[in-house]
């Protein structure tokens, strides 16, 4: 097994957003940008965009109501052979303080994909780990992905 380019062992950057899908693109645009900077391979860039597109669309449409503005804190950090992703943000909390548990809706028998429900099984079959707690009317989720 090949370790990891020395420049992707540690790096941490941080960005403020507002919560918007205008702001959630040029986000993962520039969090792409970083990871290749940095020799993410393209796999696990692939993952840390898709579950942080997950994760900020979430915030947008749920946790902030349509006509509700805020911000999103995110910070991504590289440590050793895993992804640090942790998301801020002061909208709604999690129905319960609790996460969806991520499970696949029935698909029944027509042929059209519901829409939405995908999203947390995405999440949480990607990453290694995930948590959420509201602090100081305050959500905190940290997901950690590994780079391999």
């Amino acid at each position: 097994m090949t370790s990891l380019p020395e420049s992707t062992r540690k790096l941490s950057q941080s960005l403020t957003l507002g919560a918007c899908a205008a702001e959630v693109r040029a986000a993962l645009a520039e969090v792409a940008a970083m990871l290749s900077a940095h020799q993410v391979p393209p796999e696990a860039r692939g993952v840390i965009e898709l579950v942080l597109a997950e994760a900020l669309n979430n915030i947008v449409e749920h946790a902030y109501a349509p006509a509700t503005a805020g911000n999103i804190g995110l910070r991504v950090s590289l440590e050793g052979e895993q992804a640090l992703l942790q998301v801020r943000d002061r909208g709604r909390a999690m129905p319960g303080l609790v996460l969806p548990e991520g499970r696949l809706k029935p698909l029944g028998h027509d042929r059209d994909l519901p829409e939405g429900g995908f999203g947390w099984y995405l999440i949480r079959k990607l990453a290694s780990e995930v948590r959420y707690r509201r602090f100081d009317e305050e959500n905190l989720l940290d997901i950690v992905v590994p780079l391999r």
